[in-house]
């Protein structure tokens, strides 16, 4: 299992000591990603849930504090009706997507609105090796995110992200069944994602 890095402001495996592209791929074009956010721009305002927001450049993980825009790996954010995670107003911010799922298992009483996370069927991004290990691109931007409940997760897989292993979110399964085929890991749903799976990636 992949040790997590220093929440003590040292640097995190990763974060800057990037050795150059392994894998690149762009896996939906433009104009989807154009329709994403144009969509998302029509929701806010109304009785639907919240969009999705860009996080800001010191933005910290509401688990471990880290600066989320500074390290590689996928993002979450959570929106709960009539509360401030943290101690500050919605989203909660998340620099692993098994963090925000742990965050949201150990608030059974809050009321969630909404549960965003990176769509990498959405975005071009990158695979590089950094200290020996395959690591994703961190994407911040609200069009890059989606509903939790519209991707199928790659779990587990040899890329890892900020927090060691995590789950990787794909609204296209083939992009899922692709990603899994080449770096391995399973195949989960939202409601697939159990206590005990967010235990053993945050191991």
């Amino acid at each position: 299992m992949t040790p997590h890095p220093p929440t003590d402001g040292r640097q995190c495996p990763g974060s800057h000591d990037h050795s150059g592209p392994v894998t690149r791929r762009s896996v939906l074009g433009t104009v989807l990603a154009a329709g994403a956010a144009s969509l998302a721009g029509c929701t806010g305002g109304g009785d639907g849930p919240p969009d999705p927001v860009t996080l800001p450049a010191d933005a910290t993980c509401d688990v471990c504090g880290m600066v989320i825009a500074e390290h590689p790996g996928p993002s979450a954010q959570l929106f709960y009706a009539d509360q401030e995670p943290a101690g500050h107003p919605n989203p909660a911010r998340f620099d692993s997507t098994w963090e925000a799922f742990q965050f949201d298992f150990e608030r059974e009483d809050w009321d969630r609105e909404a549960f965003y996370v990176t769509d990498y069927s959405a975005v071009e991004y990158d695979v590089q090796t950094v200290e020996g290990q395959p690591v994703i691109s961190r994407h911040v931007e609200a069009e890059t995110f989606v509903d939790s409940e519209a991707v199928t997760f790659v779990a587990g897989s040899a890329v890892v992200g900020t927090m060691g292993e995590d789950l990787l979110g794909f609204s296209e399964r083939a992009d899922a069944e692709a990603f899994r085929d080449e770096y391995g890991g399973e195949l989960v749903t939202a409601g697939e994602v159990t206590p005990a799976l967010i235990s053993q990636l945050g191991m």
